[in-house]
């Protein structure tokens, strides 16, 4: 489930492989867009690096989680440089509430990569995992106000289900929730 955004980047499940790059990038993810995750920073950078490494062997195999990255192409050899950093995420899971849907979870892109494709790239990837695991729909949930995800969600066919949920770590905030078919 590789696909290529262009000849210097690729988008593919986590492997364990990926869990330092992976830290890095939730550390990014959460300093740039505190309001979307469930986490804070503080909370993040406290966490040993063998928790983040469970958690991405737990995503990289089977159908009921999945975190996609995207990646600067591997070098000859398969490997990447150490320095490479990865420039995006999405990821998928099931609810047992709703178990014919793959909830599209931690979507983020670097913001120099915003505007050329890794997201639709992302969530393609979620898609393609979602279908191979017989569920036909995604499901997401943006911050009301957050007007930006909502329009690049909508431009990837997702629609406002009109479903109005609390936010789940921030009182007072709340989410709409878009859905498309996988």
């Amino acid at each position: 489930m590789t696909s290529t955004l262009a000849p210097a980047l690729t988008v593919h499940r986590v492997t364990p492989g990926d869990a330092a790059r992976m830290r890095a990038l939730r550390l990014e993810m959460l300093a740039d867009s505190p309001l979307a995750f469930l986490e804070t920073l503080a909370q993040a950078a406290a966490r040993p690096h063998a928790d983040y490494r469970r958690r991405i062997v737990q995503a990289s195999s089977g159908v009921q989680l999945a975190q996609f990255v995207a990646d600067p192409a591997p070098r000859r050899g398969g490997s990447t440089r150490p320095g490479d950093r990865l420039i995006g995420h999405a990821g998928g899971t099931v609810l047992p509430e709703d178990p014919a849907a793959t909830v599209v979870f931690a979507v983020y892109v670097t913001p120099t990569h915003r505007g050329r494709g890794v997201l639709a790239s992302l969530v393609e990837a979620v898609a393609e995992w979602s279908l191979s695991a017989g569920r036909r729909e995604l499901m997401l949930e943006v911050v009301i106000g957050n007007d930006r995800a909502v329009r690049a969600y909508e431009r990837l066919g997702f629609e406002d289900t009109g479903v109005r949920v609390p936010h789940p770590v921030v009182p007072g905030l709340r989410e709409l929730q878009m859905r498309r078919r996988a």
